[in-house]
């Protein structure tokens, strides 16, 4: 048993992630984006193609070049035979046959406002949310709040209306929604199960907190732990560890053995901050799946920036 503990401390040093891609300041040149829109699978480029405008395009783009580079990098298979597919759910997911050392790896990707982010645990399940905290559609707080009231608890309501001014209450609320989106509740999941003690009140850019916990049906969910990153002054980032599986099931016994470890480790020698990448770190290990296109670049260019006026309500 120790000895399987030692292994899965060295493999957790050696291979988890965290990475941020700013694609919202990411001005691609023209050779820039037919590069992207080749290293990625034909049907992701035609479905990237689909948007209607560029911010939305560089998201998916940024989404799949970061997955990629997880692969190619960290799991060693060549970026032009990585095979990614879809689940029901619309989450991407590996589709390479993996040796039992990685059968466990686990990643997940987020993108909102101007960045894309990543987190890979070799371990145990990762889940992520990246929010960027703006003014509602409508211009309103406190109408928001109330339209919002049913997604936190009493409780949680009491922490987010605690704090100073309307602005840092709305902060305080995406940081609350952030971590009910890393965990991936589905759809109909009753939130009011669900209790977050957010902590702390403030976060200081750059630096990785791991001090919120959760509490399921009133009590401690010890099965998960969660860290959270400020990367500048409005985008934030929920990272979510634990067990696989939808969540909600009741906990399965740790097993150092077969094709499955799991462990949540909290100490500050875990501790991982986000390395925010450029668009030539992004595509160092890239590798052509197809032809350039250069009708990729006129179709990108004939698309808006963004719409005149955005809507910032959580989704």
């Amino acid at each position: 048993m120790f000895r399987c503990a030692v292994a899965s401390l060295e493999r957790l040093a050696m291979e988890r992630v965290r990475w941020a891609f700013s694609y919202g300041t990411w001005v691609p040149r023209r050779e820039d984006w037919l590069l992207s829109m080749c290293v990625v699978q034909p049907e992701e480029r035609e479905r990237i193609e689909q948007f209607v405008f560029r911010r939305d395009a560089k998201a998916a783009v940024a989404g799949r070049l970061l997955i990629r580079k997880l692969i190619a990098e960290k799991l060693k298979i060549p970026w032009n035979e990585i095979k990614l597919r879809r689940t029901s759910k619309g989450k991407p997911v590996l589709a390479n046959d993996l040796s039992s050392a990685h059968s466990s790896f686990s990643f997940n990707v987020s993108h909102q406002g101007n960045y894309a982010v990543l987190a890979a645990e070799p371990d145990c399940q990762a889940g992520i949310d990246v929010t960027k905290t703006s003014m509602p559609g409508n211009g309103s707080i406190p109408e928001f709040f109330r339209i919002m009231k049913r997604q936190f608890t009493e409780e949680e309501w009491r922490a987010i209306k605690s704090m100073n001014s309307e602005w840092l209450q709305l902060d305080m609320f995406h940081r609350h929604w952030s971590f009910i989106k890393a965990i991936g509740v589905g759809i109909g999941f009753d939130l009011q199960r669900i209790e977050f003690n957010v902590s702390p009140l403030q976060l200081e850019v750059g630096k990785t907190y791991k001090e919120t916990v959760m509490l399921l049906d009133g009590e401690e969910e010890k099965q998960w732990s969660f860290e959270e990153t400020r990367l500048d002054d409005c985008h934030h980032v929920a990272v979510a560890l634990g067990k696989p599986g939808e969540f909600g099931e009741k906990p399965s016994a740790v097993r150092c053995s077969g094709n499955f470890q799991y462990q949540v480790l909290s100490s500050a020698a875990t501790q991982t901050t986000f390395t925010t990448l450029t668009f030539d770190a992004l595509v160092a290990s890239a590798a052509p799946l197809a032809p350039e296109d250069p009708a990729c670049w006129d179709s990108f260019c004939a698309k808006q920036e963004s719409p005149t006026r955005q809507g910032s309500n959580p989704r």
